[in-house]
């Protein structure tokens, strides 16, 4: 369940960076909620994840899951360059990832 909590909490963390971009100074209420509210939740559920899986692993996942997260927002959402190289280097994020979970909590 905890591994369920981090991913969670990553996708969150994604919803705070996205949101993030558009509050344009905490002047867009929705934008300003949407952001609140995914900090609160992706801090909690990492929180949560941590009682069970070691800290660094964690965090080593929710931040990998943030930022292949939000590179992928930047490409699909806000046109931002997807060369050969960076989708390279999210693949090489990704398997570090997997890596991290394939080799277990106890690791």
């Amino acid at each position: 369940m905890a591994w369920l909590w981090l991913v969670a909490g990553g996708l969150f963390e994604v919803g705070f960076t996205t949101c993030l971009r558009e509050v344009s100074g905490f002047r867009h209420p929705g934008w300003t909620l949407g952001f609140l509210v995914s900090v609160v939740m992706s801090m909690l559920l990492l929180e949560w994840a941590v009682r069970s899986i070691p800290m660094g692993t964690a965090y080593a996942v929710w931040t990998g899951i943030g930022a292949l997260g939000t590179v992928l927002i930047g490409i699909l959402w806000y046109g931002e360059p997807a060369s050969p190289l960076r989708l390279l280097l999210i693949l090489g994020a990704v398997s570090c990832i997997a890596g991290l979970k394939l080799r277990g909590s106890g690791a």
